[in-house]
């Protein structure tokens, strides 16, 4: 049988093996949550742009509604006259508080908005993918007992594969003029 060999330092071949893979394996663990701690920093960077992206779109449409009159929900019927629509529709028009007609509307995967006769811009980013955009709308005739509301329901998601974060934002808006 061969003697083991010593090295230098007393160490012996074997030892030296054992030592080595042992750091190797530690060091592949280590990577391993390196590379965890990178996926979850740019998905947080990317939910973070989305939803301040969309915060600010949805903020938007809140506050222009708020101060408008005349909620025409749906794509049926002319835009200047009043309509409701309690089961909902992707496109939603209002008389804005300085006059103009304004619509919003959902064009494939992006919210969109158009002032006057204009043409649509799109007032998310493009790493927003819209899956889902409702207007509700009650009250929108005057004349009836009930103060016009507007509720607003967004599906949407951002990244794709294990990065994909998807996320539902919803807001009630309630006309602040006087329906009469």
């Amino acid at each position: 049988m061969p003697a083991i060999t010593k090295m230098k330092k007393g160490f012996t071949l074997i030892e030296l093996m054992v030592a080595i893979s042992i750091f190797i394996v530690v060091m592949t663990i280590s990577m391993g949550s390196i590379l965890n701690v990178f996926d979850a920093n740019r998905k947080s960077r990317s939910l973070k742009t989305v939803l301040n992206n969309l915060n600010l779109a949805v903020e938007s449409m809140s506050k222009e509604m708020r101060f408008g009159k005349n909620y025409h929900c749906g794509s049926g019927g002319v835009v200047t006259t009043p309509q409701n629509c309690p089961s909902g529709d992707t496109l939603m028009s209002f008389l804005s508080s300085s006059g103009v007609q304004i619509t919003y509307r959902l064009n494939g995967q992006t919210i969109e908005k158009q002032v006057g006769s204009g043409a649509f811009i799109a007032v998310t980013a493009p790493e927003i993918i819209i899956d889902d955009l409702v207007f509700y709308t009650i009250g929108a005739g005057t004349g009836d007992s009930i103060h016009p509301k507007v509720l607003i329901k967004i599906r949407s998601h951002t990244g794709t594969g294990k990065s994909q974060s998807d996320f539902t934002l919803q807001t009630s808006i309630s006309q602040r003029t006087l329906d009469i």
